[in-house]
């Protein structure tokens, strides 16, 4: 959840929606974002909207933030009076959700599931760091309701996780693996962060091979990405630190593909593998699709039926909105037409599934030759309700999606680029 709130339109206090906006969100699939925004301690890449002990001060509170998300969710019942179809997916993320106690976790989905109801077969995730967690804690999660964890592993070399801030042990993500199998848990993530500075080749070939060997069912693989006012940025700025190299990190993207491809994990998103469809997060899959969400808690945003607003952002502003009775919202936007187009453009064009051509605008669609020449991507039949479509021929006419190449992937942004000139 980013730190830095952007600008918009003044919120309803009483947090009114377009009547539009909810008939619309009807018929689409429903989800549930909380915030939890605590942490033990600030990793040194975090541009996150956490907060430790330390900075919190004598505002927010851990212990009485569940009954404040859970009058948020009540507050959602409310607005959404009309809206008359249960949750497809809650995620709970941060921050360290798991910092709180299980039951406060379980607190907080249970409202969900007595405000709105819990569709059959619903995802719900938490994030954890490994070193949050035991096997209690983890049992008692699953009896809650939960059905899928996803642990923040980064890397498995001790080196690379001092620079990155991260207090775990190497070895402990992988323990937490196995503590969450064998607890019940079918699905069980592992998130990893290639490209920090000081890390070779062969550092992250040795977190992959240590993050395969715990056989989770999903890995989400992200480059580095150096965020302005963190404290790795102040050190690269002060030549401490080497900034990531562009060649370094496609290496290393390239590398996590062909290892994890060869372990039965398969790209579904740009930097989310999984071993099958059902092994797939499917709450992220509801953002890069513009579904329907709302986002429980302090800077958290939400989008219903295309408007989009997003929650002021310190525990202790929050908690006085809602002790109020007041939305939490900062501010917020209503998307015309043409932006919805362009983000369906930027977010599904990373799918394996592919863009539908018909997202596209003359330009775009005189762009896809291009791209297509280039070897950046391939025209793909079908591909319709997340199934990936089958390439077709080069003027075969009947294809209707774009679908990146692997050389594609690691241009993404350019294909964007191309697509949306």
């Amino acid at each position: 959840m980013p730190s830095t709130l952007p600008e918009g339109e003044i919120a309803p206090r009483d947090g009114a929606l377009p009547d539009a906006a909810v008939r619309e969100a009807a018929g689409r699939p429903l989800g549930f974002y909380l915030h939890v925004p605590f942490c033990a301690s600030r990793c040194g890449y975090c541009d996150f909207n956490t907060y430790t002990a330390k900075e919190l001060g004598g505002g927010g509170s851990q212990a009485t933030y569940a009954g404040t998300a859970v009058d948020e969710v009540r507050m959602a019942r409310r607005v959404l009076g009309e809206l008359d179809r249960p949750v497809d997916t809650v995620f709970f993320g941060g921050g360290t959700p798991t910092l709180l106690p299980a039951a406060d976790l379980g607190k907080m989905l249970a409202a969900v599931r007595d405000e709105f109801g819990l569709a059959p077969g619903a995802e719900v995730t938490t994030e954890a760091n490994p070193e949050s967690v035991d096997p209690a804690y983890l049992e008692a999660l699953l009896e809650a309701g939960f059905t899928r964890v996803s642990f923040g592993m980064q890397s498995a070399s001790s080196h690379v996780l001092r620079i990155l801030d991260r207090q775990h042990t190497p070895g402990r993500a992988l323990q937490a693996v196995k503590e969450a199998t064998a607890a019940g848990f079918e699905h069980v993530n592992l998130d990893l962060i290639y490209g920090t500075p000081g890390e070779s080749l062969d550092d992250w070939r040795a977190s992959l091979e240590s993050a395969l060997s715990a056989q989770p069912d999903h890995v989400s693989a992200y480059a580095l990405i150096i965020e302005d006012g963190t404290q790795l940025a102040r050190r690269i700025r002060r030549g401490e630190l080497p900034m990531p190299d562009d060649d370094d990190l496609a290496d290393k993207y390239v590398l996590a593909d062909e290892m994890l491809s060869a372990q039965g994990l398969r790209w579904y998103e740009v930097s989310n593998w999984a071993r099958s469809t059902a092994a797939r997060c499917r709450h992220n899959e509801l953002y890069w699709r513009g579904d329907t969400w709302w986002g429980i808690g302090p800077g958290a945003h939400s989008h219903v039926g295309g408007v989009r607003w997003w929650n002021v952002k310190h525990p202790s502003a929050y908690a006085e909105r809602i002790n109020a009775g007041e939305s939490p919202a900062h501010a917020r936007e209503t998307l015309d037409e043409e932006t919805r187009r362009v983000e369906r453009v930027l977010l599904e064009v990373r799918l394996s599934a592919g863009l539908p051509l018909d997202v596209l605008d003359e330009a775009g669609r005189a762009a896809v030759d291009q791209v297509v020449a280039d070897g950046l991507a391939v025209i793909a039949a079908g591909g319709t309700g997340g199934t990936e479509g089958a390439a077709v021929e080069p003027g075969a006419g009947d294809g209707d999606r774009l679908v990146l190449t692997d050389p594609g992937r690691l241009l993404a942004d350019a294909v964007v680029r191309d697509l949306l000139p």
